[in-house]
């Protein structure tokens, strides 16, 4: 009994050093990215911060998931990362190469890792998962992301489809489906997530304290590329839908890739791509609706992503990451 009680309490020591240190607790940020248009720029990058904002990147700023071994097209792009309620992260990918044109991409690429460094990966190839059926005559699935849907219980996966004018999808637009339990391909057709009246493409999705979902997405017609939001409480009644008026960022620059996230000590984050000026931008905001540049990248920094996403840390995770990557 007497050594069943000091293990006991070595144990409940131990715990209290690892809560001590805070190595449970998020107090980092990991930003994936990809970089360019290049067969070397697209693939998967890491940089850590502390505050959200200043982001340097691991791996001497080369990348740390290789593209040509997970993609069919040999390129991916704009990769979403999850951390999830079950002790994987889940992250999900463009498969894409630019080089071989804008409406090239014919599906998506899903990984799941326990660590953030080796992950199992697979390709839902839309033509090939799809066969016989609408889905399958996509030339575009662009953007994929993931949130978890506590009606369902299950991972949904959205992205927007695009196919030729006499297609499925003359016009972009927003869809989602299932993940199967080992996040290893879309267990059922992509069903429309929201229509608008306008193509839409890179939808990003947040869920604050009070429960109220926030939906940004980009949209563009005769006036020009706009980012726009949505807030609901129901993910499955989009009629009941607000659509806020206005753009979601504070100047006309066009963007794309919107990644919305939490700040550690409050308040959130958006950041996105202004992909024609080679430049990302960041904007603070309390209450996720209005919103302030905080800062914008140059073409020539070292950390000057292209569309991605962000997740909190630990300090843990960020020493492993900094032990087996190198900054």
């Amino acid at each position: 009994m007497t050594r069943i009680f000091r293990t006991l309490l070595l144990l409940l020591a131990l715990s209290y050093s690892v809560w001590s240190r805070g190595e449970g607790e998020m107090r980092h940020y990991l930003f994936v990215y990809f970089l360019n248009n290049t067969t070397e720029g697209q693939q998967t990058c890491y940089a850590i911060s502390d505050d959200g904002i200043n982001f340097t990147p691991l791996n001497g700023g080369k990348p740390v998931i290789a593209s040509d071994s997970i993609a069919v097209s040999g390129g991916i792009r704009d990769p979403h990362l999850l951390r999830g309620n079950d002790g994987w992260f889940r992250m999900v990918l463009t498969d894409m190469d630019m080089s071989k044109g804008k409406w090239s991409n014919r599906g998506i690429v899903m990984m799941r890792s326990k660590d953030l460094l080796n992950w199992e990966h697979h390709t839902v190839h839309f033509p090939t998962r799809y066969q016989g059926k609408q889905p399958s005559e996509a030339n575009a699935v662009w953007a994929p992301q993931t949130i978890f849907d506590p009606t369902i219980r299950k991972y949904m996966v959205y992205f927007s489809l695009h196919s030729e004018k006499d297609g499925p999808y003359p016009q972009d637009a927003v869809f989602y489906a299932y993940a199967n339990d080992d996040f290893s391909n879309l267990e059922d057709d992509p069903e429309p997530l929201f229509t608008y009246p306008y193509p839409t493409i890179d939808t990003d999705i947040v869920r604050d304290s009070a429960g109220l979902y926030h939906l940004y997405f980009n949209t563009w017609n005769h006036e020009g590329l706009a980012r726009r939001q949505y807030e609901f409480t129901d993910i499955h009644k989009p009629d009941s839908w607000t659509l806020l008026p206005g753009r979601m960022q504070p100047n006309e620059l066009a963007s794309e890739g919107s990644s919305v996230y939490p700040l550690i000590n409050g308040g959130w984050m958006l950041g996105y791509d202004c992909f024609r000026d080679g430049i990302y931008q960041f904007c603070k905001t309390d209450n996720l609706r209005d919103f302030t540049l905080v800062r914008e990248t140059t073409s020539d920094d070292v950390f000057n992503p292209r569309h991605g996403s962000v997740i909190l840390i630990t300090d843990a995770e960020k020493q492993n990451l900094i032990r087996y990557l190198g900054m």
